[in-house]
């Protein structure tokens, strides 16, 4: 029998003098992840975030995070220049660059009151607004909203999400969701890994582009909710058991090196 050959990947970068490879290595997924949705365009100038917890290997109890150094579009991130701060935004490296506070307030609430909220990702996608502003939200008419069964919540625009107080009431509208519709706003998606809540943000993205070139043809053919629950269970996507994502955001990455992989520095 012949062996599965997989494709190679470039080689990682190592940790610089002082920093514990753990946290080299989550900010050499995350700068790649930034790259990556650069590819895809999902970028909004240089707003936006995604943001990841790091592991307690780095800071202990204390709960950091990694974002990305305000000013920059995606393209420009790299490793080195994410800047790591905690909960209530504050720099904790010596970073030159400022933090978006607009930014990270939902993605502190998030990542301090869900356990599993390792990332948390957020876009403004044309098609992800869209779909957040019309009644109705996302429809249960095409093969990745079937895919997403019981996992999307959705949560009442409040405007610009620059205030802590939203956090709780934001926690009650995402309960266990791992995919939220934020309406008038944009999408979101949170999850145990990096590239599990790459999976589930991209499943939401596609869902929104297919309901958005189906309306404008015409009336959406429904799927039975029986039939949709067993899509969700079907679905390998996000499955811990089948990498969660794993192979599709590192086959991504791979596209990311041909092009540009000085993110890696």
């Amino acid at each position: 029998m012949n062996a599965v050959l997989k494709p190679a990947t470039s080689p990682r970068s190592a940790a610089p003098a002082g920093m514990h490879p753990d946290e080299w290595s989550a900010r050499l997924d995350l700068a790649a992840c930034y790259r990556v949705f650069a590819m895809l365009g999902w970028t909004e100038m240089i707003y936006n975030h995604i943001t990841v917890r790091l592991p307690d290997s780095v800071s202990g109890n204390e709960k950091q995070f990694l974002i990305n150094p305000f000013g920059l579009h995606y393209s420009e991130v790299t490793a080195s220049n994410l800047v790591k701060i905690d909960l209530q935004g504050k720099v904790l490296d010596g970073s030159p660059y400022p933090v978006n506070p607009a930014g990270f307030t939902v993605h502190a609430a998030i990542h301090d009151g869900l356990p599993g909220a390792h990332c948390v990702m957020h876009t403004h996608t044309t098609a992800g607004v869209a779909v957040a502003c019309v009644q109705g939200g996302l429809q249960q008419t095409n093969f990745y909203t079937a895919q997403l069964h019981g996992m999307l919540a959705y949560h009442d625009f409040e405007g610009i999400t620059i205030h802590a107080e939203e956090g709780p009431r934001l926690l009650r509208s995402i309960g266990n969701c791992n995919a939220v519709i934020l309406r008038n706003h944009g999408l979101l998606a949170w999850g145990k890994t990096l590239s599990q809540t790459f999976a589930v943000l991209w499943t939401l993205q596609r869902a929104c582009e297919i309901q958005l070139a189906t309306l404008s043809m015409g009336a959406p053919i429904p799927i039975p909710e029986d039939i949709a629950q067993k899509c969700t269970r079907d679905s390998l996507q996000f499955n811990p058991n089948h990498g969660a994502g794993r192979d599709v955001f590192d086959a991504l990455v791979r596209q990311v090196d041909r092009i540009d992989a000085s993110y890696k520095q």
